[in-house]
């Protein structure tokens, strides 16, 4: 019997079970994929500071990003350079792939193209059954993305709040900075973007979040985009779609169980982006599982002290980001006009500047709901 059955091998099962065997358990992970980070299903920005924060290799980093330019439905931008590079662009793939070496290395038995279709508890430990292939252990972390049958199957619910998303990464004649496009016949709900990204030659990652049509709206971004990042329709493929949870599921442990990252909709609500807090999850995770391995008490109440933990750490973040993406849901393109309108002449940008920071969007939030002006506007999208 395994110690820890890892289901998923991304960023999140990567990191806990590389920090549970090197604690000393004994580790399996399965990944439905026969290569790490295949295929790929993020834009990958990642905060400078995650690699020092959790010991990672640099040797992903593709590129750095300090400014992003902000587009209205009017057309009309607004932009903002960081004082210094908050964020990078990494290869997904290879990002994941140093992972796993890592992990495999520290003594994780890796199974690949392995899809978990089942998880069963009982008072003796977890059976993970992937096909042909059934594998008992004490414990089971559920870190298997953006995919819900597994924690239904559980009890521990579904995400709140999920949109839509469609992306590729394409070859590019120029390099530009990062791109933000706002309105409803973009992104309805949502944002779409642009992400310069320097390989061998310069490439570009163009993606949409949305409430529905990911496809349909990717089309239009990548017509509006194409010539201004100079791409050939010839290297246009069919994007990748993905479901994008915005919000925690209900519960994210039980007896036996506990869910990391995507799997527990732990993502940033403004923006979607997970690698970070997949990561944070992993370590929080694997820090409760050690403690509760250690003593042999696995049931529902001790494995709570996960949820607490990330509540702890992430809790205010999550519900300020929550709140501004609900009102976001509301706002209609004159809205969103008139809020571009107020960065440009009545002292947005400056709060931008004081308070905006690539992992920690609360500060900022809290500072536009004191802004008169901009308060005002927010809450009479609500009312409306």
């Amino acid at each position: 019997m395994n110690d820890v059955i890892v289901v998923g091998g991304g960023p999140a099962g990567l990191y806990a079970g590389l920090q549970l065997a090197q604690a000393g358990f004994s580790v399996a992970l399965f990944e439905e994929h026969q290569i790490a980070g295949e295929p790929v299903h993020c834009t990958g920005v990642l905060a400078r500071e995650a690699f020092e924060e959790f010991g990672l290799s640099t040797a992903s980093v593709l590129n750095e990003l300090s400014t992003v330019k902000f587009y209205a439905p009017s057309g009309n931008h607004v932009e903002y350079s960081t004082p210094s590079v908050e964020a990078v662009v990494v290869d997904r793939v290879g990002f994941d792939q140093s992972l796993a070496r890592k992990a495999a290395g520290a003594g994780v038995a890796m199974y690949s193209e392995h899809r978990v279709t089942s998880v069963d508890v009982d008072p003796d430990g977890v059976r993970v059954t992937a096909g042909t292939t059934v594998v008992r252990g004490r414990v089971c972390a559920l870190a298997c993305g953006a995919s819900y049958a597994l924690q239904r199957q559980l009890g521990l619910g579904m995400p709140r709040l999920l949109l839509h998303s469609a992306q590729i990464e394409v070859p590019a004649s120029r390099l530009d900075d990062v791109e933000v496009h706002f309105g409803r016949n973009i992104a309805p709900q949502g944002f779409a973007w642009a992400v310069p990204v320097q390989r061998d030659r310069p490439y570009v990652r163009i993606g949409v979040m949305c409430e529905r049509g990911a496809g349909r709206h990717f089309a239009g971004i990548m017509a509006r985009l194409s010539e201004r990042w100079g791409i050939s329709p010839s290297d246009i493929p069919q994007p990748r779609q993905k479901i994008l949870p915005l919000g925690p599921i209900d519960r994210t442990y039980g007896d036996r169980v506990v869910a990391l990252g995507d799997a527990a909709g732990l993502v940033k609500p403004t923006t979607g982006g997970g690698i970070y807090y997949s990561l944070l999850s992993a370590a929080l995770a694997a820090e409760t599982l050690t403690e509760a391995l250690s003593s042999d008490e696995l049931n529902a109440e001790s494995l709570a002290t996960y949820e607490r933990r990330w509540r702890k750490r992430l809790g205010s973040e999550l519900r300020w980001q929550l709140l501004l993406r609900r009102v976001a849901h509301r706002l209609s393109d004159d809205d969103i006009d008139a809020l571009f309108e107020l960065a440009r002449t009545d002292g947005i940008m400056p709060l931008v500047r004081r308070t905006a920071a690539f992992n920690h969007h609360r500060e900022f939030i809290t500072a536009l709901f004191k802004h008169p002006p901009a308060r005002r506007l927010l809450l009479r999208a609500v009312v409306v």
